[in-house]
């Protein structure tokens, strides 16, 4: 099924579930375990690889409301530009995936505590979060962007003067706009799916998030202009495991090399983003293949 017509059938879900109001709301690597991480689990609750193999599942954290890169659609399962790599990622491994749903101010708890094996919900390497958790090589590169209603679009800090942009806790524009941009009024929302409400609803002049998102949310949402397409610097999108699961963290790591020799993250994005973007978009500019970033 293709994408939009999948979002346009979530925004009828919603329309009618909110009172009329629509909404939108991720080559095998080689097993590193060795007796100094073993030792290292004894006051931690993370799964070794060799552990994650045994049981017969790996546990991933992805989006369920963050089309198109982790969302679940009329069917009940998971899909997304997350959900295809976290796929190839159990069949390498050898075991079944089980999906937590997550939103994104629980990424860090749930890599950080051991709720998940691995976090691949978008999730941008930043320095605070890396304090917290262990990242992986990167497998996507993205900007921040804003999208607003073409009867009033922004498309400078400046536009937002006087206005209220709508942001989701624990994101990197969250955090942007708190560090860089304190004078922007900021209305705050813990899922995606609520931001995009708040949007439509008109509770707010504007939304910011990723670029890759809002983009694709606004060519399926027609009244709305990703009036600010590349703000802040470039960062990277990355698994994340707990602190110290260096069996897990190397697998990855290897796993990320190894596939790049294939061009599997591009073979991801035609399968799951190149609908979604058309020509809005240049697949290199997005994908990063075997953690190199270009």
């Amino acid at each position: 099924m293709k994408y939009s017509t999948i979002i346009k059938k979530i925004a009828a879900l919603s329309l009618s579930a909110v009172l009329a109001v629509g909404a939108l709301t991720a080559c095998s690597g080689s097993d590193t375990a060795n007796e100094d991480n073993v030792g290292e689990k004894n006051n931690a609750t993370f799964r070794t690889v060799d552990e994650i193999k045994q049981s017969g599942k790996v546990i991933i954290g992805v989006f369920s409301d963050k089309a198109p890169f982790g969302y679940v659609d009329e069917n009940g399962s998971y899909q997304g530009y997350d959900v295809y790599f976290a796929e190839r990622i159990a069949k390498d491994l050898g075991v079944d995936v089980e999906y937590v749903s997550t939103d994104p101010a629980s990424r860090v708890e749930y890599a950080a505590t051991g709720k998940v094996d691995i976090i691949l919900a978008n999730f941008t390497v930043t320095e605070e979060r890396a304090e917290k958790v262990d990242f992986a090589l990167p497998y996507m590169k993205v900007k921040l962007g804003v999208v607003s209603p073409d009867t009033a679009v922004v498309r400078s800090i400046d536009d937002l003067k006087g206005k209220t942009l709508i942001v989701v806790k624990g994101t990197t524009a969250e955090t942007y706009f708190e560090k860089n941009e304190p004078d922007v009024k900021l209305q705050k929302y813990d899922e995606y799916a609520d931001a995009y409400n708040a949007l439509l609803q008109g509770r707010g002049d504007a939304f910011s998030t990723d670029n890759t998102e809002v983009l694709a949310w606004a060519l399926v949402n027609p009244g709305y202009t990703v009036g600010i397409d590349a703000l802040g610097n470039a960062d990277t999108i990355a698994p994340a495991v707990q602190k110290g699961n260096t069996s897990l963290l190397n697998w990855l790591n290897d796993e990320i090399k190894a596939l790049g020799n294939e061009n599997f993250f591009h073979a991801d994005y035609d399968a799951t983003l190149a609908s979604v973007y058309g020509a809005a978009a240049n697949p290199d500019s997005l994908v990063v293949e075997g953690g190199v970033v270009d």
